[in-house]
């Protein structure tokens, strides 16, 4: 009910900006950019309907209940619906704001409490996980890893076949020369390693750097890697999140660089909002804003200095667009527009080349099923188009479509940009 004069009511709970939910002029303008409404056809699986569950639970008229959690939880934060939205619902502000609250008032099953707190205790953690995966990476030098997948059912399977390969890959060695650009005067950019990405795809990290030498930037390095924090704003936890956040602030700030890019589209975006997550830090919310407004990505910047050149590579390309980099940065155009100034080389649009594979951060960990739908969605798209090669700007993109195009036994190669970029580079 409003109050006098037409204002909103108050809120009785704090899940999210009660302000920024009436921006929703619920026109539905973003059910046909939601990945999961598109599946389920349900309302509530839809931005529109979370918005409206938001915005019952704040004011009191609904609780959070299993099929409440449920509904935010199928949410794969890809925000395709901002792209969508003539009105510019924050919607990423609101489900990792609604998030938190779940978390902090709802009560999971032990199954998935375990889950979730596993994720949580080695993924953001570069050590850690090198710690966790040894068992396998050891399995797969001694060819026993499709053993071992064969011998699991369930998760634990579905888990290890979204791993990449473990052992260094052609790329990677290739990468390890890593040329240096010869004008001291150039822009400095600072690559971020990320966690997951330097322990599963780290060829991908030297690979940027890579490319940006031969582009004529000074490519400098962080004394050490800190998460980005993404994976806690996805999950709901911000205390965390805010702690990385900080440490990178100082961490990058200190380093100089002019500009910061990362092969996680995930990991750029989560930096990019540093400055709305530490508006309130009396001492970090300056220096927040600064390094927010140095996130490039990768291609953008390439091209701002002239591509390198590059050698004929005569294939077909298609090319994914991470949801991230697409919707939370906007970029869309830069990485078709290298691709196609190499010799050769064509490029070939899939049908929803926007739309989720399921990835989505740990989401295909903890929603496995709805991730496969999404994956096999993807996966029909891609084999349409016939391309050799599927280029795309994020890892975990990366080993959810190639497990699926492995499952369909396609001879399609999932490469990141930096290392596809970098294979086409001329010696």
């Amino acid at each position: 009910m409003e109050q006098p004069g037409g204002s909103p009511p108050h809120p009785a709970r704090d899940v999210a900006d009660y302000e920024l939910l009436f921006d929703c002029v619920h026109c539905g303008l973003c059910l046909e950019a939601c990945p999961t409404y598109k599946v389920t056809r349900a309302e509530m699986d839809s931005p529109r309907g979370r918005v409206y569950l938001m915005k019952a639970l704040a004011e009191g008229r609904a609780e959070l209940d299993d099929d409440a959690a449920r509904h935010f939880d199928l949410c794969l934060g890809c925000r395709g619906c901002e792209t969508a939205c003539p009105s510019g619902v924050r919607y990423g502000r609101l489900i990792e704001d609604t998030r938190a609250f779940v978390e902090a008032n709802y009560r999971r099953s032990r199954g998935e409490r375990m889950v979730r707190r596993a994720l949580g205790m080695i993924f953001p953690y570069p050590r850690r996980l090198r710690a966790m995966l040894a068992p396998l990476r050891l399995a797969e030098r001694l060819r026993m890893r499709g053993l071992i997948r064969l011998a699991l059912s369930g998760r634990p399977r579905e888990w290890i076949e979204l791993l990449p390969p473990l052992a260094a890959t052609p790329i990677a060695r290739k990468s390890a020369a890593r040329a240096e650009a010869l004008d001291p005067d150039a822009p400095a950019v600072v690559v971020h390693h990320g966690c997951v990405t330097q322990v599963l795809a780290n060829s991908e990290n030297e690979n940027s750097e890579r490319i940006l030498a031969a582009a004529g930037y000074r490519v400098t390095r962080l004394r050490g890697t800190v998460c980005c924090g993404a994976l806690d704003l996805h999950s709901g936890n911000l205390k965390r999140a805010r702690k990385f956040a900080r440490e990178n602030v100082r961490q990058i700030m200190q380093s100089g660089a002019d500009a910061l890019v990362s092969a996680a589209s995930g990991c750029s975006t989560a930096i990019a909002e540093y400055g709305e997550l530490l508006k309130d830090d009396p001492e970090l919310a300056g220096p927040a804003r600064a390094l927010s407004a140095k996130v490039r990505e990768l291609s953008g910047l390439v091209l701002e200095r002239g591509a390198p050149k590059f050698r004929e590579m005569r294939c077909t390309v298609t090319y994914h667009d991470a949801c991230h980099l697409v919707h939370g940065l906007g970029v869309r155009e830069a990485p078709r527009t290298l691709l196609k100034s190499i010799p050769g080389l064509r490029l070939i649009e899939m049908p929803e080349s926007d739309m989720c594979c399921g990835s989505a951060g740990s989401y295909n960990l903890t929603e496995p099923a709805m991730a496969r739908q999404l994956a096999r969605r993807k996966a029909e798209r891609i084999l349409a188009t016939k391309a050799q090669y599927v280029v795309l700007a994020n890892p975990g993109c990366e080993f959810q479509i190639a497990a699926e195009l492995r499952r369909r036994g396609s001879r399609a190669k999932v490469v990141h940009l930096a290392d596809f970029l970098a294979m086409a580079l001329a010696d």
